[in-house]
């Protein structure tokens, strides 16, 4: 799981005659510098875990309608918000705190971080699972508008409690700069999650109508199936919770060995490491519901003006469609930002804990360019294939406005990305009030944006979709400010942002031209199977062509040697 430690001799580290005492474990320097290879390790099992979702979601979609969806949706943005304001923060927390001890080679108070978190993870995954569960009728009815998705809250209020020690044991396995444990228990997780959810949705759909012509009513089955859909969520964060544990019994004893060798290093106080972890958590909390609150937010607002305008019958079938199958799509490519940043705040920390100004800056780089590198091609490729992956996905169905969504918000998978990322910079150098401040101001913007969007130019849905998008390019151009103030950063623009951004618009051109000419013959799936192929081979090739990456970058990432070697028998890079 660490990387090696080597005990500096007499000659290089203490003068000859001083004892071992003084004798320290001194980290590698290399430990963590391949952030890059297990971000993307996390960002592949990412995007796996949203492929899986994306094909679990639209048969629940079916099972349960837009209404059910709308219910589902609702119920979980509370859910996310009880979750950030618990555990959210404690695998970012935990790992940051973690990679600074194991850089210093201090692994007796790793094992205090790791105790301190799950005393803690008890105490706020509690409160939060009492929160939800009783007040499962006042968010429903008063917050979002929604009464009958108080039954999936109720559904979901017990994972808050799992995901609280699920997330420590992720972020103390990512703290020893490796996501592998992460990315397997993610994987699992959604798997047994799609697997809960449709059976339990069909299942208790089928019950709610029952219901239905009990009481006279036609949401039960709605409301039923939403549940059945959140009770998957529970049951796929407690298999991994179940990995987890399984995982750190199985490292214990080397841990315990390694505590044994260990020589020279204080000691902290539980006292010491439980005021840290909660000025580290604290922040993160902040900086976290402020950046995902926006959410939550738009449903109350939307929900409040739809309703006094008399359009409340639409609230959720439209949020449905917004929250449950627009955001499934452009999830996806975010997931390698998400994804980079897990990486990256322990990669930063030991950097930073090293006092290593080179090494800081080129991880900032990197992060930012390798997001950048997947998130336009992404955006470009949801606006030109709007249409043929609506319609793929979700066949039968009016798509107009998941079509119109999709294309108008594709740019959101770009600022989204940029704005996790540097939000995990930011945190990586120890500078955590710092997105905070960024995020509450661009928070507030965002909220009256939206609320004149809604109430007097009665854009409806789309009003949701344009604010969000304003909000996330707010915190890039705020957090930009604050990198290059702090760590005197300046961001390379042509690499990072130019040569995609050419590459990506051939790439759509290439793209679209080849749907519409193989439409006619193949139809739609094969048609849309055949232009994402296209547009891969054509943006890999243009981005070695106009050097937007080198033969030593292509290397860094998963599959690069193979790719290096690809590139080179095509006599594209030498």
């Amino acid at each position: 799981m660490e990387r090696t430690t080597r005990t500096v001799r007499s000659r290089s580290k203490y003068k000859k005659g001083e004892g071992t005492a003084k004798r320290t474990a001194v980290p590698e320097k290399k430990a963590g510098s391949n952030f890059i290879i297990q971000g993307s390790i996390l960002a592949i099992a990412g995007i796996i875990v949203r492929l899986i979702g994306m094909l679990y979601r639209i048969p629940l979609a079916n099972y349960i309608g837009d209404e059910g969806n709308g219910y589902y949706s609702a119920a979980y943005n509370i859910y996310s918000i009880m979750l950030i304001l618990s555990s959210y923060s404690l695998p970012v927390a935990v790992s940051k705190m973690v990679s600074a001890r194991l850089a210093r080679g201090q692994y007796r108070n790793a094992r205090k971080i790791l105790r301190a978190a799950l005393f803690y993870a008890t105490i706020v995954g509690g409160v939060g699972f009492c929160a939800l569960w009783f007040g499962s009728g006042f968010f429903a009815e008063h917050v979002i508008k929604m009464p009958y998705s108080a039954y999936a809250l109720k559904v979901l209020a017990p994972t808050v409690w799992v995901m609280a020690y699920l997330g420590v044991l992720r972020g103390f396995f990512q703290g020893h700069s490796t996501m592998v444990p992460t990315a397997v228990s993610q994987i699992f997780e959604q798997i047994v999650n799609a697997v809960i959810s449709l059976l339990a949705a069909k299942s208790l759909f089928d019950l709610g109508v029952k219901s239905n012509l009990v009481y006279g009513s036609t949401e039960y089955s709605y409301a039923f199936g939403a549940a059945g859909g959140a009770l998957g969520t529970g049951a796929g964060a407690l298999t991994a919770l179940i990995l987890f544990v399984g995982l750190y019994l199985m490292y214990r004893p080397k841990m315990k060995r390694r505590i044994r060798k260990e020589q020279g290093t204080s000691a902290e106080s539980y006292g010491m490491i439980t005021s840290t972890l909660f000025l580290t958590v604290v922040p993160i909390i902040v900086s976290s519901s402020l950046y995902n609150s926006s959410t939550v937010i738009d449903n109350v607002l939307f929900g409040q003006i739809m309703t006094g305008l008399g359009e409340a019958k639409q609230i959720a079938s439209q949020w449905g469609i917004y929250s449950g199958k627009y955001h499934l799509l452009f999830n996806i490519p975010v997931a390698v930002a998400n994804s980079l940043s897990s990486s990256l705040i322990p990669a930063l920390s030991r950097a930073v804990a090293e006092k290593d100004r080179k090494q800081t800056l080129n991880r900032i780089a990197s992060a930012i360019r390798f997001s950048m590198i997947i998130a336009i091609p992404s955006a470009v490729g949801l606006a030109v294939l709007a249409a043929p992956i609506s319609n793929l996905l979700f066949p039968g169905r009016d798509n107009t406005d998941l079509i119109k969504m999709t294309c108008y918000g594709s740019s959101a998978v770009v600022v989204y990305s940029l704005s996790t990322v540097t939000n995990a910079v930011l945190q990586g150098i120890n500078r955590m009030k710092t997105p905070i401040r960024n995020a509450g101001i661009s928070l507030v913007l965002h909220t009256v944006i939206l609320f004149v969007m809604l109430r007097y130019l009665h854009m409806g849905i789309y009003g949701v979709l344009y604010a969000n998008i304003l909000f996330a390019l707010f915190i890039c151009i705020l957090n930009a400010r604050s990198i290059a103030r702090f760590k005197r950063y300046r961001q390379e623009v042509k690499k990072t942002f130019l040569i995609p951004m050419v590459a990506s618009a051939v790439m759509g051109a290439a793209a679209f031209g080849v749907y519409r000419a193989a439409y006619s013959i193949f139809g739609n799936l094969i048609s849309t199977g055949i232009s994402v192929l296209v547009a891969v081979a054509v943006y890999f090739v243009l981005l070695i062509l106009l050097k937007g990456v080198d033969a030593q970058e292509l290397r860094s990432m998963p599959g690069g040697t193979r790719l290096s070697g690809l590139a080179r028998k095509l006599h594209l890079m030498r």
